[in-house]
């Protein structure tokens, strides 16, 4: 299988998951959250889904709650799209959102202090 489509698969199953996340009665999958990436296995079985929230210190709870709902989740996920398979759902905490910002704030106490 292309790699191509393993890519397209993926931006969707992304967009497709992003536009769910906001159904969730789950009192645990709240504030904001964002999928920052998914990938999809060869063969189509598994899915790791990268979640990353705002609130750093809540993502344990979201993480529990996304597990706890994956099930709705994948066959919703099976309704919107017509794969073969329904990937099964690994959510993943994601800090990058957090060391990237981490990392903009020392580049710009640098710029100051050089000033």
């Amino acid at each position: 299988m292309p790699s191509y489509r393993i890519g397209r698969i993926n931006d969707d199953i992304k967009q497709e998951l992003s536009a769910m996340l906001p159904t969730l009665k789950d009192p645990r999958v709240r504030g904001i959250i964002s999928i920052t990436r998914v990938d999809t296995t060869a063969d189509l079985r598994y899915c790791k889904v990268y979640v990353s929230a705002l609130e750093q210190e809540s993502i344990g709870q979201v993480i529990k709650g996304l597990k706890s709902a994956a099930g709705y989740l994948r066959r919703e996920l099976g309704h919107r799209m017509s794969l073969r398979y329904t990937p099964e759902l690994q959510f993943i905490p994601d800090d990058s959102i957090d060391r990237g910002s981490r990392l903009i704030h020392m580049m710009e106490e640098l710029h100051t202090e050089e000033e």
